[in-house]
């Protein structure tokens, strides 16, 4: 007979915590409690009280911060169990919570669990484990997943009895670790400690989250009784709901968990541990990776989604990437409605205008010449680039808004956000020259212009959105030609040239390269540190020097400091006053120079990891690594300008020599 049957299970009680004050930390755990996060088909809250049914438990009470009647409406509670809401206005910790829950309880065993579990433990471990401590509290611990064998931090499971509630203070914030605990054995109590069989899946974010998904999912997978078992092309288990429509071209690397409804189209990759939750749908050539998408998730083609928790009814647009982050579903607003409408009937008007601009263009360009003499030029020149500039953007409006979140939102891309700001600079450097341009307008322009729309419909029809950015660029061109002329656009074609370098490039392109650069990247650091004399074994893309293990993740494969450093050699080309082909020199040495940089940041992070301890030491020099290699790229083209000017010698001027002769 097991030691738990020894207990009148009447008299045990369940108090569940649950919290939702984050601060804005996890943007997800804000928006919803992370006892509402889906498992599988169940909110983790469900299972935790099916789990505790199962167990014989009669009696639970829940503690939230929310409101207990919103929070039971969101709640599919199993009728075994008499619960009851505990709603704490003002924070009250978890040992205060213990004080409200028991406030009138006698000679009760009281059980203490986190509503975020994804694995409870059995209850009769629990009972078993305090009764043989013979304590007043069991604090349980997860187990070890390191070799050291030491036990990780509380999943915040305690057990107890009532007694203990005197201890606690009557009123205002108390806790378990800093304040009930030091009382108790102030007090003379016992405080046992016991770490349970597997690990509980507690979970207060997104990376504890997706890391008890895959432990979950590895190891005793319970679903939902909708799904059956598979298996993909590499044999590895998948779970698969009913009326769900896979693509022959899409690829799925288990372990996976796709629910009903789900569609995934041609090119898509899946690779596990991942979620894709019922009547979600994956684009085109998207990938998936070790990522939770809740139901109703929309995700469009060419995405890529890798480390995330996406929530419910969410849409993602087409060639959107999102790494390391929940993604929380705005639902759009009746000012939103408006906005999209009003720029639709806009979007309107602006084709009947472009139309009828074409046509009067037409018919006066023969004249074009005589109205852009110079008095009428000046206030050409004065007024339509400021019409033009507030058209453009106004059109262009949610083309530059998916720039800037590329550039904020992948490291990549971020320098081609200080690309706009230097073409300014560079046009305001030579403002001088610029104005001494004839204004001579070119109908050339217009068909440049045109062509770049045909441009944008064709990547906005085909959903390729480098060719929508590119046609940016193409727009601008073929306004100031439009505008101002050929002489004009010689002046500015540099400028204009480099304004390509804000622009990311091709998915293609970035996935043709991106394994080839972390190969090479991989292959020199390894390279540099025998040469150091340092004993290297490389796995794949894994160093192993010493006792640590480095992994050059895609993230290191140098492209960031590739589109950096040619931002960088850009700028210093555009000031400096050198031949062309001294420029030329120092745009195609950029390559080298980031491919370098990248070799010796690599280097050094993985001697620093030999030296150090601890993530986020690892962190700060994984980090600072990146940082200082600008100044090292800068100190290299520099140091090459200067070797240039030492090479080339430039011709003396010659001064003219007057010969007079006085008249006798």
């Amino acid at each position: 007979m097991s030691q738990i049957s020894s207990i009148n299970k009447q008299k045990i009680k369940a108090i569940i915590l649950i919290g939702n004050r984050d601060f804005g930390r996890c943007p997800l755990t804000s928006h919803l409690p992370t006892a509402l996060w889906p498992i599988a088909g169940q909110t983790a809250m469900e299972r935790l009280l099916v789990h505790l049914a199962d167990q014989g438990i009669k009696q639970a009470v829940i503690c939230t911060d929310e409101d207990g009647l919103s929070l039971n409406g969101s709640l599919h509670p199993d009728h075994r169990l008499e619960l009851t809401y505990l709603n704490e206005p003002l924070p009250a910790g978890t040992a205060g919570c213990i004080r409200h829950a028991a406030r009138e309880e006698e000679d009760r065993l009281l059980l203490v669990l986190p509503a975020g579990l994804i694995n409870p433990p059995e209850i009769e471990f629990l009972i078993s484990a305090h009764q043989q401590g013979g304590a007043d509290m069991t604090v349980f611990l997860n187990p070890s997943l390191t070799d050291e064998g030491h036990p990780e931090q509380s999943p915040g499971i305690y057990v107890c009895r009532t007694d203990i509630v005197k201890h606690i203070p009557k009123g205002g914030y108390c806790d378990m670790k800093e304040g009930l605990i030091p009382v108790l054995l102030s007090a003379g109590k016992t405080v046992h400690a016991a770490t349970l069989p597997q690990h509980a899946g507690n979970f207060r974010n997104r990376q504890e989250y997706l890391h008890a998904i895959a432990g979950y999912i590895d190891a005793t997978l319970k679903l939902h009784p909708d799904l059956k078992p598979g298996q993909d092309a590499d044999s590895q288990i998948i779970q698969i709901g009913e009326n769900i429509n896979i693509d022959k071209g899409a690829r799925i690397c288990g372990p996976a968990v796709i629910m009903n409804g789900t569609r995934i189209f041609k090119g898509a990759v899946i690779i596990g541990p991942a979620v894709l939750g019922k009547n979600v749908s994956i684009g085109k050539n998207s990938v998936v990776v070790n990522s939770v998408l809740w139901d109703e998730v929309q995700v469009g083609a060419n995405c890529q989604v890798r480390q995330c928790v996406i929530d419910y009814n969410t849409t993602m647009k087409s060639n959107t990437v999102a790494q390391d982050k929940c993604i929380v579903f705005k639902p759009e607003t009746i000012l939103d409605r408006s906005l999209n409408r009003a720029s639709e009937i806009a979007k309107g008007s602006l084709s009947r205008i472009r139309r009828t601009l074409q046509s009067k263009l037409s018919k006066i360009s023969k004249s074009i010449p005589a109205w852009a003499s110079p008095g009428t030029g000046k206030i050409f020149g004065l007024f339509a680039p400021a019409l033009v500039l507030l058209a453009f953007f106004w059109s262009y409006w949610p083309n530059l808004k998916g720039l800037w979140k590329i550039w904020i939102r992948n490291d990549e891309y971020s320098a081609g956000l200080l690309v706009p700001f230097i073409a300014v600079y560079i046009v305001w450097q030579r403002r001088r020259t610029i104005a001494q341009c004839p204004i001579k307008t070119s109908l050339w322009g217009l068909f440049i212009f045109l062509f770049a729309q045909v441009l944008r419909l064709f990547g906005l029809f085909f959903m390729y959105g480098s060719a929508e950015r590119l046609s940016i660029v193409l727009s601008i061109v073929g306004l100031v030609l439009l505008l101002y002329g050929w002489q004009l656009l010689k002046k500015l074609a540099t400028v204009l040239l480099f304004l390509c370098l804000m622009l990311p490039w091709p998915n293609r392109i970035q996935l043709a390269i991106s394994l080839p650069l972390q190969r090479w990247s991989t292959a020199s650091a390894v390279f540099c540190l025998e040469l150091l004399g340092y004993d290297i074994l490389q796995e794949g893309n894994t160093i192993n020097i010493g006792r640590s293990i480095v992994a050059v993740v895609e993230a290191c494969n140098g492209l960031r400091m590739i589109t950096a450093f040619i931002v960088i050699s850009g700028l210093v080309v555009l000031l400096v006053k050198r031949e062309w082909w001294e420029k030329l020199v120092i745009l195609v040495s950029s390559l080298p120079i980031a491919l370098l940089c990248n070799t010796i940041r690599l280097t050094i992070t993985s001697i620093c990891f030999t030296i150090v301890e601890g993530e986020q030491w690892e962190k700060i020099f994984h980090d600072f690594g990146g940082y200082a290699m600008m100044p090292i790229a800068l100190a290299a083209v520099v140091a090459e300008l200067w070797l240039l000017a030492k090479l080339t010698i430039p011709p003396e001027a010659r001064k003219e020599i007057i010969i007079t002769r006085k008249n006798q």
